[in-house]
């Protein structure tokens, strides 16, 4: 055996390197130590094959009278070197650095050329009997004349270890680097890659991302900011204008209760003044569905609070009752007299907080228009309820007692302050006969919220979803 390996190292140490790689291949990525393993076994057994034939990686070869023999050992103890380091940059790839994505990318591709670099230092300095002192002499003069010629790019490309180390962003983030916003498609030697929200690429040099202000929403992960600004009149009392914000934040159950939403005074001036309000949503995907509500449900409160931002000095001013009727859907197809005349038969009704207004159950007499505040719906579920959503100014229930007269299938309870406007079965009645398009109306309302409702149940929720059934009480009616 030992004869046999003396005299055919060559194709025995060839032969252990093509079966290296094809043990690479055939054993799955995900069986690291297997991997690990095979390749560390490999490898000893090239060491041994090298040691049994005479060679050694630290001396030349010993045949300097046989010249063809003398390039084999040479050959086979400079590859030994290259084998070790390649082995010695897995090992440690695998064990200490796991390489998921592209997260330690950089510093793993580093630490292989730093490995790589001593190998072949080594196998010139022990194999070649190079002068290794004059080489690195003259190659550290040369890598200083690169490093200067490439000064920005080594930033750049240190920088991206910096930032692949300590991690203020990761791929899939969506973060903002000095105002470029984006999400972190990728990560390379020299630059991060962002995808902006109008669909064009970013690419921003990694020693720029290492100086600048970094913003990063994806984190924590499960708490997103959301807010809207206002511009209202400075004539317009703050009070009035903070209540109405905070009443815009209660009727959105997607956001969380805590960090807690709030209303602020942003800033000031002569003629107008700006309010802040702002919450947190548990995911990245719904901050726009949630700010355009909260635009919408500041309006809507905003002018229930009696906050104009324009009018018309030639026209009459609407009752409160009659400006509702210009927001509920139901009724746009009504003429301006029908609108003026049904707007004298709704009467308001103060509701304090936390006091049920219909129940589970309760056949209404009369259709409530929201005027002020907001209004909680639960549909039950055995002997639990559970919370659908919320609804807020210019919104309508009991619609179910008024078509068919069937009982309502939820609990409707005041969460803040309210003012709703009834409108008697009656008078609803005669425009219903009047107007068919508001039957359809009423109609196609109630067979959505039904639907909605039966949907909710069949997913079974542990706990109030924040997010979920969000389109059935905040559609505009």
């Amino acid at each position: 055996m030992l004869t046999f390996i003396q005299n055919h190292p060559l194709v025995i140490g060839a032969t252990l390197l093509v079966l290296d790689l094809l043990v690479w291949r055939v054993i799955p990525a995900e069986h690291k130590s297997w991997r690990i393993s095979a390749k560390l076994s490999v490898f000893l057994l090239f060491s041994w094959v090298l040691i049994s034939a005479g060679m050694s990686p630290l001396q030349p070869a010993p045949w300097p009278e046989d010249v063809s023999h003398n390039l084999v050992a040479t050959v086979l103890e400079i590859f030994w070197w290259l084998f070790g380091a390649r082995t010695l940059t897995v090992v440690l790839a695998m064990m200490l650095i796991p390489r998921t994505g592209h997260t330690g990318r950089l510093l793993q591709d580093v630490m292989g050329a730093v490995i790589f670099l001593i190998a072949i230092v080594a196998a010139a300095a022990y194999v070649m009997q190079l002068p290794v002192k004059g080489l690195l002499a003259t190659s550290g003069a040369m890598a200083i004349i690169v490093g200067l010629a490439l000064q920005s790019t080594l930033s750049d490309v240190f920088s991206g270890i910096v930032l692949n180390t300590t991690k203020p962003y990761q791929v899939d983030d969506w973060i903002s680097i000095d105002g470029t916003e984006g999400k972190v498609v990728d990560i390379d030697w020299r630059a991060t890659h962002l995808l902006t929200g109008q669909g064009s690429m970013a690419v921003i040099p990694n020693s720029v991302a290492a100086k600048a202000k970094i913003l990063n929403y994806s984190r924590p992960n499960d708490v997103h900011g959301v807010s809207i600004s206002v511009v209202v009149p400075a004539r317009v009392r703050p009070r009035r204008v903070l209540d109405a914000l905070e009443k815009t934040l209660q009727g959105s159950s997607a956001l969380l209760s805590f960090p807690k939403p709030r209303a602020t005074v942003k800033s000031s001036g002569l003629e107008s003044m700006e309010y802040e309000a702002s919450g947190f949503v548990a995911s990245m995907d719904k901050k726009t569905e949630v700010r355009n509500l909260l635009f919408d449900l500041a309006h809507r409160h905003l002018e229930a609070s009696g906050v104009v931002w324009n009018g018309d000095a030639s026209q009459e001013p609407w009752t409160r009752q009659r400006s509702l009727l210009e927001e509920v859907r139901v009724f746009r197809s009504l003429t301006r007299e029908e609108k003026d005349m049904l707007s004298q038969s709704m009467t308001p009704v103060e509701y304090p907080a936390d006091q049920v207004i219909l129940k589970v159950g309760e056949v209404s007499d009369y259709l409530l228009v929201i005027g002020t505040g907001v209004v909680s719906a639960s549909i039950a579920d055995g002997n639990a309820l559970i919370e659908a959503g919320r609804m807020g100014p210019g919104e309508i229930l009991g619609e179910e007692g008024i078509i068919e007269g069937e009982s309502t299938r939820a609990e409707f309870r005041s969460l803040t302050t309210c003012t709703l406007y009834r409108i008697e079965k009656s008078a609803v009645r005669n425009c219903l006969e009047q107007r068919t398009e508001v039957k359809a109306a009423l109609s196609k309302l109630q067979r959505f919220r039904q639907q909605a409702s039966q949907s909710l149940l069949l997913q079974k929720p542990v706990a109030i979803k924040k997010g979920g059934f969000l389109n059935w009480l905040h559609k505009k009616v």
